[in-house]
């Protein structure tokens, strides 16, 4: 996480994981769903505030999932998100499987597809399941965590936000989607990515707000799909569809934004395509998961493969830094850092995200004593 991102340290409230996990899991229960679920949705936002994710942790996902499902159950909302979702298989192909969420929160549902492509991987020394009819999953790198966890090789990604302007377009037309992928290792902290196809995370926009911090040149266009390469103030906007256009990876042209949109078209393909959901704008039943697992000990010997990824990861962490630089790092070392220093030290949350906590648990009646 970029440093602007952070809340500040003389700002911020800490609240220990397991503390924060608690009241997220009483939440949703008092919403009236599963125990089971609850506890996917709690753990998933936890594990994302605790690695310093906190784009995709309860400071920015928990108040928008809230709000959806007292949406529905108001049906003040077009769309619908269901409290207490009966997911099931409806395509099982030996290695492969679909699985229809029943229009259940992606953070709910998706960690059941995860744990499905493990399972195959397991049998068929592959597993790769689509999960499709569901909502918001959360951090994509929970998910390929739960391969690591299983020392296999872990991908998964979603169909984010259609909030992507494509390369010389000047309308949002493509998902802000990310991709994970997780390899085990025997010494080093597992290498975990996890990053959107575009130039910024969505929810990034949302923390900018808050922090009231400037956008980085090459992260947004103008409202002609223009991007703007130096810093600027967010827009003010109420709906979140308002958001400003957000650029691919690589920002402009001449410096690859051509690659990140190509990525995330691959990407929503492997998620609403093989879900035969449609893609993009044309996403018919939400959005959809793509989950793949590979079991190392069926291409090789799982021993070789962690030794040969500790000795590049060594490589790369001890190579010689540029000037400006204290160190090199690899994907999943500062989270891994971070997960360290916060289970210890807390959660630094923002004021006013512990306003609506306080709010959230007393309107349900939860204990909540920061």
């Amino acid at each position: 996480m970029l440093e602007r991102f952070h809340v500040p340290t003389d700002k911020a409230i800490f609240i220990k994981p397991k503390e924060i996990s608690k009241v997220i899991y009483q939440i949703f229960i008092k919403l009236g769903m599963s125990p089971d679920h609850a506890n996917n949705v709690s753990d998933v936002l936890t594990y994302a505030d605790k690695r310093g994710i906190d784009s995709h942790g309860a400071s920015n996902m928990l108040r928008m999932y809230v709000d959806g499902f007292n949406k529905s159950k108001n049906k003040i909302s077009t769309g619908s998100m269901n409290i207490n979702p009966q997911w099931k298989i409806v395509k099982d192909y030996g290695a492969v499987a679909k699985i229809d969420g029943d229009g259940g929160l992606g953070c709910a549902i998706a960690p059941y597809g995860m744990q499905e492509a493990i399972k195959r991987a397991k049998e068929f020394g592959i597993g790769s399941v689509t999960v499709m009819n569901s909502g918001h999953f959360g951090a994509a790198a929970y998910y390929a965590n739960m391969a690591v966890e299983e020392n296999m090789l872990g991908l998964a990604t979603t169909g984010g936000g259609v909030g992507v302007v494509p390369t010389f377009s000047s309308e949002k037309l493509v998902g802000l989607n990310p991709l994970a992928v997780g390899a085990p290792t025997k010494k080093n902290p597992p290498f975990i990515f996890d990053a959107s196809m575009s130039s910024v995370a969505g929810n990034k926009i949302e923390l900018a707000k808050r922090l009231g911090v400037d956008v980085m040149p090459g992260w947004v266009s103008d409202k002609d799909g223009v991007p703007l390469m130096q810093e600027t103030k967010i827009p003010e906007y109420e709906n979140p569809r308002d958001k400003p256009m957000i650029l691919p990876l690589g920002g402009t042209r001449e410096i690859g934004s051509h690659k990140g949109y190509g990525l995330s078209l691959i990407l929503e393909i492997l998620c609403g395509g093989l879900a035969n959901n449609g893609l993009g704008p044309f996403r018919r039943k939400q959005t959809s998961h793509h989950f793949t697992v590979y079991n190392i000990d069926a291409f090789g010997t799982l021993d070789e493969f962690m030794e040969d990824v500790d000795q590049y990861l060594d490589k790369l962490k001890n190579s010689k830094p540029a000037p400006g630089f204290d160190r090199v790092m690899y994907a999943g070392l500062p989270e891994h850092e971070e997960e360290k220093e916060r289970n210890h030290n807390g959660i630094p949350y923002h004021p006013e995200v512990i306003d609506w906590f306080r709010s959230i648990t007393s309107e349900l009646q939860i204990d909540f004593e920061y």
